[in-house]
């Protein structure tokens, strides 16, 4: 199961858990998974239209920052994958 870090802004959504192992072929499914777990993730991660990632969450997989909208969500993962979401933070 991939290991999932938790960014700080959705800790309120799991208990103050920084990570968590969720199973998943893909950073898609391994979204699903998290909000099967921890109602509410999907609507932070996800667009408004449901069917691609906000603009501003960046998706790492083992280190490597996944490029190209249109394909972070098939993104394959592995049973030892790490997988980062990471929200844009604004200020002034």
């Amino acid at each position: 199961m991939a290991v999932v870090w938790i960014p700080a802004l959705y800790r309120d959504l799991t208990g103050g858990e920084a990570t968590t192992t969720v199973p998943g072929d893909t950073v898609r499914e391994v979204i699903e998974n998290l909000e099967a777990r921890y109602p509410g993730v999907r609507a932070r991660l996800y667009h408004e239209d449901g069917a691609r990632l906000r603009p501003g969450v960046a998706v790492v997989v083992d280190g490597v920052v996944i490029r190209g909208r249109s394909r972070v969500l098939r993104e394959p993962l592995t049973e030892t994958s790490e997988l980062h979401f990471l929200p844009a933070i604004s200020g002034g």
